[in-house]
C-alpha cells in the first residue's frame, strides 16, 4: 500500500488558495467588466444628452429666427394689396388740373392728407419707395423693365420712363419698380 505523503493538507492549503485566487480574480474581472459596461453607457447617455442639448438649443434659434420673420414679414401680403390705393392716390393727384384744385381744393387737400398718412404707415411698417429717376441705371434688382426703346442721346441701360414706383419690405423686395429702358441708340 501506499504510503500517505506527509505534507498533503499542504498541498490542501495551496489548492484551496489558489481556488479563493481565481475566485477573487473572476470577481474582479466580473467588476472590471461591469465598471467598463457602466462607463460605455454613461458616455453613451452624456453624448445623447449633449445631443438633445444642442437640438433644444438649434429648435431655439430657430424659433428665434422664424419670429424675427413673422414680425418683419407677416404683413407683407396685406402690404402688396395695399400698394394699388397708393398708385390710384398717386394718379389721382398728378392728373388734378389747376382748375380741378381751385375747384376741388379741398377735396384734393384731403387725398394729399390721406397719402401722406398712408406713406407714414408704411414707414412705420418698415415699406419703403423706390422711385427711380428717369435717367438712373437700370437695376434688375429693383427695377423691372416694361419696355425698351432706343432714345437718343441715352445710354443702354438708362432708365427712359417710370411707369409705377417700387417697394421695399425692410430687405426684401415687395415690388419692383416698373419702368421703360433705353436699348442702345439706333445709330
Amino acid at each position: 500500500m501506499a504510503e500517505p505523503k506527509e505534507n498533503e493538507f499542504l498541498d490542501d492549503i495551496d489548492d484551496a488558495e489558489a481556488e479563493a485566487y481565481a475566485h477573487e480574480m473572476s470577481e474582479i474581472d466580473d467588476e472590471a467588466l461591469e465598471l467598463d459596461e457602466l462607463r460605455a453607457e454613461r458616455d453613451q447617455l452624456k453624448d445623447r444628452f449633449m445631443r438633445a442639448l444642442a437640438d433644444a438649443e438649434n429648435a431655439r434659434k430657430r424659433s428665434d429666427k422664424d419670429r424675427r420673420e413673422a414680425e418683419n414679414y407677416g404683413g407683407s401680403k396685406l402690404a402688396r394689396d395695399m400698394l394699388p390705393v397708393y398708385d390710384n392716390m398717386k394718379r389721382a393727384l398728378e392728373a388734378a388740373t389747376e382748375e380741378q384744385r381751385t375747384i376741388s381744393g379741398p377735396l384734393l387737400e384731403g387725398i394729399e392728407l390721406t397719402m401722406r398718412e398712408l406713406l407714414s404707415v408704411f414707414k412705420k411698417h418698415g415699406i419703403e419707395v423706390i422711385s427711380p429717376a428717369v435717367g438712373d441705371k437700370f437695376d434688375p434688382q429693383h427695377h423691372q423693365a416694361m419696355f425698351e426703346a432706343p432714345v437718343p442721346d441715352t445710354k443702354a441701360g438708362d432708365i427712359i420712363q417710370v411707369a409705377a414706383e417700387g417697394f421695399m419690405l425692410h430687405d426684401r423686395l415687395l415690388r419692383p419698380a416698373q419702368v421703360g429702358v433705353s436699348s442702345t441708340p439706333a445709330g
